[in-house]
């Protein structure tokens, strides 16, 4: 049997904020208690098992990739020890150690900020009908899971239901400013390129990743989680081929799982078995350890 996940929490004395698909935020004044819980989407609907060890790899994750691009953007975390945290929070330490990150609160920006590596995904769907990506001409000729010439900028909308919405720059200017799209372009590939050269020493091929960024006063910072198998491509590169589909450390090996049943992806969701919950959650941890040691 897989071991004892947190699926949600109800921290009766903190003033509840929202709750995403993975995430609980408290709001604590002019800062956010973010808990990463061990709920596991796919396809936009949030599973009924949770992947043991989940929440507590995105917020490990985060926080080492935090402190290393810091140098290109500050960002939203404070601390992710629970010594750290206001009085009212530390009385629940045995749901917060290891899966909670205290942030300073920001404006986020409405944009989900993807950058592509490689081709995988709904990109390449894209590319074999219109040899493009959100209106990002590439060449002739690719295969699924190439190596794109340069990474690219490939926003999308950010929906509070249902899926973000891959779009153009452009549009994004007309929601943000141009000035300001041009920051975020300009931010993510920075980020992704330095991300991407550090984990291809570990093993490992960011094929492509997603980052949120938010207004702190005049400032963009970085906010929400960063470069976590929840919001990237990871791909073991001793197994790397391209012309098909890679094998991952992330939930895309839930998602060919679910492919192979008779669902519409609507919610109810199925049951994972236990080997499939078993199998995910060593991804994850594969992950962590490959990055950080």
């Amino acid at each position: 049997m897989p071991e004892k996940t947190i699926l949600t929490t109800d921290l009766k004395d903190l003033k509840f904020f929202k709750r995403g698909k993975v995430r609980d935020i408290y709001d604590l004044g002019d800062k956010l208690l973010i808990i990463s819980t061990d709920r596991i989407s796919c396809f936009d609907v949030v599973l009924p098992n949770g992947i043991p060890n989940k929440g507590k790899v995105l917020t490990s994750l985060s926080k080492f990739w935090f402190s290393l691009i810091k140098d290109i953007i500050p960002n939203h975390l404070i601390s992710t020890d629970v010594k750290d945290f206001p009085k009212e929070a530390q009385k629940y330490k045995d749901i917060l150690e290891g899966r909670s990150m205290l942030v300073k609160k920001s404006n986020p920006l409405p944009v989900e900020c993807v950058v592509r590596g490689y081709l995988s995904g709904s990109g390449w769907k894209e590319y074999k009908e219109s040899s493009s990506i959100c209106g990002v001409k590439l060449p002739a000729g690719l295969k699924e899971s190439d190596k794109l010439p340069e990474p690219i900028f490939t926003p999308a909308t950010k929906e509070d239901r249902g899926h973000d919405i891959n779009v153009n720059q452009k549009h994004i200017e007309g929601v943000v400013g141009k000035k300001t799209t041009d920051r975020l372009a300009e931010l993510s590939i920075a980020i992704y390129k330095k991300a991407a050269d550090y984990a291809d020493k570990k093993g490992i091929i960011i094929a492509d990743t997603k980052f949120e960024f938010g207004m702190s006063g005049n400032d963009i910072i970085l906010i929400d989680e960063v470069l976590t198998p929840d919001s990237s491509r990871f791909w073991p590169k001793d197994q790397y081929l391209p012309g098909r589909a890679q094998p991952s450390f992330d939930k895309q090996f839930v998602r060919d799982y679910l492919e192979t049943l008779d669902w519409n992806k609507k919610p109810p969701a199925p049951q994972l078995p236990d080997d499939i919950i078993v199998k995910t959650s060593q991804k994850y941890l594969q992950a962590l350890k490959s990055i950080t040691g």
